[in-house]
């Protein structure tokens, strides 16, 4: 019967496409049984936000590290040397591969359990669920859309909820959305009047409603629902049932990750639950990030494939081309046997070049992979341990979630940075105002009313008194304050016994204003708005109707009943959207102060008034109740509604507040600026207040040109896509006849600010979002033409959503430039996981964002150093070492290479099985990973004071080309010289003096002890910073190896079929010839070495000489004198910030 009487009532409005019905409790038509009714299926109320589960995570874990390219080759040449009879074991390539595979599943494990962890804590955590009258303890995992939910004071919201009643008679709860959207003030929301009363388990449990809402969809400020209410009261007459009809709208839902404040308990039906509700929306799913240096690594092992192949072919046809003689194919002393000469040659020739593949394979550093890990991981630790990150407030310093993108922090191009509670503290002081031209800043003396200040004179003339007091009353009325008494809020500003709680901190920092000119506002009572005037009188007036804030408005209205009966209409907005309602003479004289206030860096609003008859107040209150009711275009009928209200207004005067920066935070942007990246401000807030803020963080400078790309801007035509393709078309022509820059004149923008770009979220739909694929594309790309060209770019009014749009365009430009996003809030989880390096902020705003980053910090500021000092050393680092491993590796295996040259391309392996095994593993690893973990080619106090030094190494400078040539070339000269060396040695005879000679492995361990030595004293050369620890390193491994040759060749080892390095090194060693060759070889090898040192260093001290007695001449200078560190890079006149 219920179920058959709404929808006579509500004919087709439940099929209707894009909406769902939700049953209140679930309760649905139990009298009737005749219907067959399909209950529509939701999902469950669990979140996911790992990546693996127990039954994929090895396939999926698997094919992730098989993406790698050394990875792939060296499991095909285990298989290789598995399946054909190869020169070495497939241990030699099994073993390292397996524990590359293993570690690194284990750390990437370890990490999804923690997010697994964090799931379970939210899915497992308890909530209050009402049925049959009773509350239920559940899982929250098990909440269903449509039941009824108890949330108990300081609880987060388990699911997205409609409000029902509170514990409050008004049915009103306040609540903090910190995680969500960047706010920590607390919220107002309201229950229909007609379920207020419902306040208990058994009232709620024997309500009967229907919701009628829209499908799931990601905007947080959206939401457009009707409830049904069943009224009982003629539940006697069956014939007879009656329905309550009311809208619902943002302010009736309250969304999960919500927290609930001042408010002792609540009652919601949950209409949105798991991954439908809108902070699951807002997330993106997790994705794989792989940093710069792995790609070129990617590249380099390539190159390095393509070496090896061409060095197996040559080998396989110089091979063949020489057993084309007789003698040679099947000398005397080897004859083959008859099931080799039966082989087919075809597979004989193939079965050779894998062998020689197999010989040669330990040009491609698997071991490099397992290094790389150790590194990223130790290295990880620096940036936990650093003490300039601790903040005191939170007790708490960095923290380190994903080790795998260290060296892309010292790669970033473009920064995106959240503003509320990232940039700013979002905290409002009220600094001063304007009344009728007249500038008022101070706190009065209450008995002269805002004749006298304590302070010094802060005005040069006064307004009338009686606009005095209308401005100040306005300031009382015209907001959506609400007031607790002696309870504190999070958010709220006291004074006395009084707690204001808004969404809005700058409605506060108004209100407190009024305060201090002496009229206080008192809170509503009984719909009607209290205030105490300068002369201790309470002043009642009754509140008619609210026009809220709206991003297109840009302003805010109350209409007002006087103690007298007079309807007034007070409003406070930005200057740009209230100037054009009032009286043109108004205008100029407040119109100073507002710039004044503006290039101050001030967030300000202008207020103005009218009086409305009693007839034309019938009219506009019928209208705004139609528009209220409306469930289609409901936000359109409603500003058309209050456009028509504000107009022919009277202004009054200005406000001045300041949103207080976070400390050091326009020093960072300032810095990030010098060190040649391009910082984005991506923020929900409004133009007015994020564009004041800019200016503050000096992200926009007062000579920057800004473009707008905005609602306002838009709508100025008739045609939205018209105009905008007209400001396009418009800016970039204007941007054009400017030079651009090159990528090597990085800084050229830095230096001359000159454009500065502000679009807003609704245009940029537009943008992205336009009716022709074709016309959207052309759009698009002229507006990323315009961005790049901007030297900085505002985004207000962003959904989450939006904001990874943006970071995602900007990632899938030419160049690929690398990305970072920072952000403290659940609404900017979205661009942190989008970009390739996400940083959560720690603090007031949630640690939504903190806990899906690859980084959190405490502050904005600590942005600097972690960019600049911990970013630049980590990338160096690991460039050398990708550099190094490659080098060393190429040195290693050249000599293998040109020796078949002498054996007859044999395969003869030139060294023992225990030096191939054991010189990646043992001899070279700890002096590479030691100095990846230690090396300050710049000291770190240098990094930070001067940030252009981030500017040597963008661009992933040390792994282009040209570095990898130069380490190619390098790594061939020398292994052409230990071979060479070697063989020319041996050319005589007999190196001993009774005249023995030496063999074959002789030979080759000659050549590996110069190996082992040269490449070890290259690392020595390149470090410059020493410490204990690589002075360790450096000289133990090369003092193990030694121990081990004796040792390895001092003992007749039983599980070995031959012994053939027995007693080789230490024989070796009896001759002085092979002393004096390891010597002189190591000297030749390492002498381009010394030389660029030295040469460089010349260089370096004629340019401190010359840079000396250039500063000595500068009597007026003031800088430090002294920077040498800096002065190996920069000249003086480079120095200048």
């Amino acid at each position: 019967m219920f179920r058959r009487s709404f929808r006579r009532f509500c004919a087709g409005e439940e099929k209707r496409v894009g909406t769902r019905t939700v049953f209140l409790g679930n309760h649905q038509d139990s009298t009737t049984t005749t219907e067959t009714y399909i209950a529509p299926r939701f999902c469950d109320n669990r979140i996911v936000s790992s990546k693996y589960t127990l039954w994929n995570f090895l396939p999926k874990n698997l094919f992730e590290q098989f993406r790698r390219i050394a990875n792939f080759y060296f499991l095909i040449i285990f298989l290789v040397q598995v399946t054909v009879d190869t020169p070495t074991s497939p241990v030699t390539s099994g073993l390292p591969l397996f524990f590359v595979i293993t570690v690194t599943a284990i750390k990437q494990g370890y990490e999804d359990w923690l997010r697994h962890r964090a799931d379970n804590e939210v899915n497992k955590s308890t909530v209050y669920i009402i049925e049959n009258a009773k509350r239920v303890k559940k899982e929250s995992e098990k909440i269903k859309v449509g039941d009824i939910v108890e949330v108990q004071a300081d609880e987060t919201f388990p699911c997205d909820l409609i409000l029902l009643s509170s514990c409050t008679s008004d049915g009103i709860c306040y609540v903090t959305s910190a995680s969500l959207d960047g706010e920590s003030n607390c919220k107002t929301h309201y229950a229909v009047r007609d379920t207020i009363a419902v306040c208990s388990e058994e009232c709620v449990d024997t309500l009967r409603a229907i919701i009628e809402c829209e499908q799931p969809q990601p905007d947080l400020y959206k939401f457009v629902g009707r409830i049904n209410i069943y009224n009982n009261s003629t539940e006697a007459v069956a014939s007879c049932v009656h329905f309550l009809f009311r809208s619902l709208g943002p302010e009736n839902l309250l969304l999960k990750g919500a927290t609930l404040k001042n408010t002792k308990k609540i009652y919601g039906v949950a209409v949105y639950t798991g991954m439908e509700t809108k902070m699951a929306l807002n997330y993106q799913g997790k994705s794989q990030k792989r940093s710069a240096v792995e790609k070129s690594i990617n590249a380099f092992l390539i190159v390095y494939l393509l070496i090896l192949l061409t060095k197996a072919t040559i080998c396989t046809a110089l091979k063949y081309l020489w057993q084309s003689t007789p003698h040679n194919d099947e000398p005397w002393y080897n004859q083959k046997t008859q099931k080799e000469r039966d082989t087919w040659k075809v597979l004989k020739i193939f079965t050779d070049f894998l062998s020689f593949m197999v010989l040669f394979n330990f040009i491609i550093p698997v071991s490099m992979y397992v290094t790389v890990e150790m590194q990223k991981f130790l290295g990880s630790f620096f940036i936990s341990w650093d003490k300039d990150f601790f903040d005191e407030e939170i007790n708490e310093g960095a923290l380190v979630n994903t080790s795998d993108l260290n060296e892309e922090l010292g790669q970033v191009d473009y920064v995106f940075t959240d503003k509320t509670g990232t940039l700013t503290e979002n905290c409002m002081e009220f600094i001063e105002c304007c009344i009728d031209g007249h500038k008022y800043k101070g706190i009065i003396q209450e008995t002269d009313g805002l004749s006298q200040t304590d302070g010094p004179l802060t005005y040069f003339d006064k307004a009338d008194k009686n606009r005095e007091e209308l401005f100040l009353r306005a300031l009382c009325l015209c907001h959506t304050v609400e007031i607790k008494t002696n309870d504190a809020v999070d958010g709220a500003t006291e004074s006395a016994d009084l707690t204001y709680v808004c969404s809005s901190p700058d409605e506060i920092a108004l209100v407190k204003g009024a305060q201090k000119y002496g009229f206080t506002f008192l809170g509503i009572q009984n719909g009607h708005m209290r205030l105490e005037n300068q002369r201790k009188e309470i002043e009642e007036y009754e509140l008619l109707h609210t026009l809220n804030f709206d991003s297109v408005r840009r302003r805010m209205s109350v209409i007002v009943k006087t103690p007298t009966g007079d309807i007034l209409l007070f409003c406070k907005g930005a200057d740009s959207a209230v100037f054009p309602r009032v009286q043109k003479d108004e205008i100029a004289s407040t119109k100073i102060h507002v710039d004044q206030n503006a290039m101050d860096g001030y967030r300000t609003l202008c207020i103005a008034f009218k009086e409305i008859a009693p007839d034309e107040y019938e009219r506009i209150d019928k209208q705004l109740i139609e528009a209220k009711m409306a469930l289609q275009d409901r936000e359109e009928k409603m500003d058309k509604v209050f456009d028509d209200i504000e107009t022919n207004m009277n202004l009054i005067g200005a406000t001045a507040v300041e949103d207080r920066l976070q400390d050091q935070a326009a020093e960072t942007i300032e810095a990030l600026h010098a060190a040649g990246l391009k910082v984005w401000v991506l923020t929900g807030d409004k133009m007015e207040t994020a564009k004041s803020t800019c200016y503050a963080c000096r992200l926009f400078q007062t000579s920057t040109e800004l473009l707008e790309l905005t609602t306002r801007t838009i709508e100025e035509s008739a045609s939205k896509e018209g105009r905008l393709c007209e400001l396009l078309n418009e800016y970039q022509k204007k941007l054009n006849e400017y030079p651009k820059s090159s990528r090597s004149l990085k800084k050229t923008w830095t230096e001359h600010q000159e454009f500065g770009l502000i679009i807003d979220g609704s245009t940029l739909s537009l943008i992205l979002n336009s009716a022709q694929d074709t016309v959207s594309n052309n759009y698009k790309s002229i507006f990323l033409q315009i961005c790049m060209k901007c030297t900085a770019v505002l985004c207000c009014r962003m959904a989450p959503l939006q904001k990874a749009q943006i970071v995602k365009m900007v990632k899938n430009l030419k160049g690929s430039p690398i990305t970072l996003s920072i952000g403290d809030g659940a609404n900017d989880v979205s661009m942190i996981l989008e970009s390739h390096v996400g940083i959560g902020v720690k603090g007031k705003e949630g640690r939504q964002a903190a806990r899906n980053s690859d980084y959190s910090v405490p502050k904005f500021k600590h942005l600097k150093k972690l960019l600049l000092a911990h970013g630049h050393l980590y990338y160096m680092r690991i460039a050398h070492l990708v550099q190094y491993f490659f080098y060393k590796n190429l040195c290693f295996i050249l000599p293998q290479f040109l020796y078949q040259f002498f054996c007859g391309f044999s395969q003869q392996p030139l060294y023992d099985a225990a030096y191939l095994t054991m010189y990646n593993i043992c001899f070279t690893s700890l002096p590479i990973l030691a100095y990846s973990l230690l090396e300050q080619h710049i000291n770190i106090d240098t990094l930070t004071s001067d940030p252009r030094l981030y500017m040597k190494i963008s661009g992933n400078a040390m792994l282009q080309l040209g570095p990898f040539i130069y380490w190619t070339f390098l790594a061939a000269f020398e292994g052409t010289v230990f071979f060479f060396g070697t063989y020319f040695l041996f050319q005589t005879s007999s190196l001993e003096e009774n005249a023995k000679v030496f063999g074959n492995w002789t030979f080759g361990t000659i050549v590996f002890t110069v190996l082992v030595f040269t490449v070890t004293l290259k690392l020595a050369l390149d470090t410059r910073y020493w410490t204990w620890i690589n002075h360790f390193v450096i000289w133990g491994s090369l003092a193990f190896y030694v121990f081990f040759s004796f040792f390895w060749g001092g003992i007749i080892w039983p599980f070995l079929k031959q012994q053939r390095m027995y007693f080789v090194f230490a024989h070796m060693l009896t001759s002085v010839s092979t002393w004096l060759a390891i010597v002189l070889l190591i000297f030749i090898s390492l002498f381009p070495e010394i030389l660029l040192i030295v040469l460089r260093n010349v260089n370096h001290g004629s340019a401190r000489r010359n840079l000396s007695c250039k500063k000595a001449s500068d009597s007026l200078s003031t800088r430090p004198s002294v920077r040498p560190l800096l002065l190996r890079t920069f000249s003086d006149e480079s120095n200048i910030l």
